[in-house]
């Protein structure tokens, strides 16, 4: 059997920039088992199934290691997909996901996600944090992952994580963030029981950055940068109890795997 794939640069201008996600459009769905096996063999930080239903569509997305509830990059790479690539011209796709229902929209080069607001909660791990970091965060909250807070931009680009204890840590991942001189904020995102040791550019971690930031500066309309060596830039608006976050996608690879 022949299996159709993309692999997108994801929140990129140009090509090896933002964060790669494996897309795969599927008739109907494969095994979980085979899912995780693609997943594992593409070793992207993301690989993003989907299926038509009626008018919406059913994706799902899996890590090298585990499916996870909610992915912004492999959500905007699939987007791309359909409206570069699969001749979608509605102006609106609605993806039906263990995290609801969430739309994107082409909005000239860009596609603008619209995304439930995660709440975070201030937590007492600084001294995991510190340990596994090397420095001390000024505040740490909890929500989908850690958000660890620290002094300046200089901090998020020079810690170097330990790993080990990154994986101890009993939530997704770790975002470490600051405030920024050229953007409102910076951050970089560890998820390394998940086999992501450092991610390019994670989308559904804004989701909860922005419940910080934006009460933080008070603005609605945020402009970031997640500094990992390939790089990625978003803009994030606060509406209500949704955030919209637009980038762009440029398309990698386009081919057929054996199954």
């Amino acid at each position: 059997m022949k299996q159709k794939i993309y692999q997108i640069d994801a929140f990129a201008n140009r090509l090896f920039e933002g964060n790669p996600a494996m897309v795969c459009p599927l008739e109907e769905w494969l095994s979980d088992e085979l899912m995780q096996q693609i997943a594992t063999e593409n070793n992207l930080s993301e690989t993003a199934f989907f299926v038509k239903k009626n008018s919406k569509y059913s994706l799902r997305w899996f890590t090298p290691k585990s499916e996870v509830d909610m992915c912004g990059h492999a959500t905007l790479a699939t987007a791309y997909v359909l409206f570069e690539c699969m001749g979608y011209d509605d102006k609106t796709i609605v993806f039906q996901t263990k995290s609801g229902e969430l739309t994107v929209q082409k909005d000239g080069e860009n596609f603008v996600m619209d995304f439930p607001v995660q709440t975070i909660i201030p937590c007492n791990i600084e001294k995991q944090i510190e340990e596994a970091f090397g420095l001390k965060p000024i505040a740490v909250f909890a929500s989908m992952d850690y958000i660890a807070v620290f002094e300046n931009e200089k901090d998020i680009l020079s810690v170097k994580p330990n790993q080990a204890l990154l994986k101890e840590l009993d939530l997704r991942g770790v975002c470490i963030t600051s405030g920024s001189k050229e953007y409102d904020f910076v951050t970089r995102f560890f998820a390394p029981k998940y086999g992501i040791d450092e991610d390019s550019v994670t989308g559904s971690a804004f989701t909860q950055l922005i419940s910080y930031w934006s009460k933080k500066l008070n603005k609605k309309t945020l402009y970031a940068k997640q500094l990992s060596s390939r790089g990625g830039e978003l803009y994030c608006e606060l509406v209500d109890d949704r955030v919209k976050l637009s980038g762009n996608c440029i398309k990698y690879l386009e081919g057929e795997i054996e199954l």
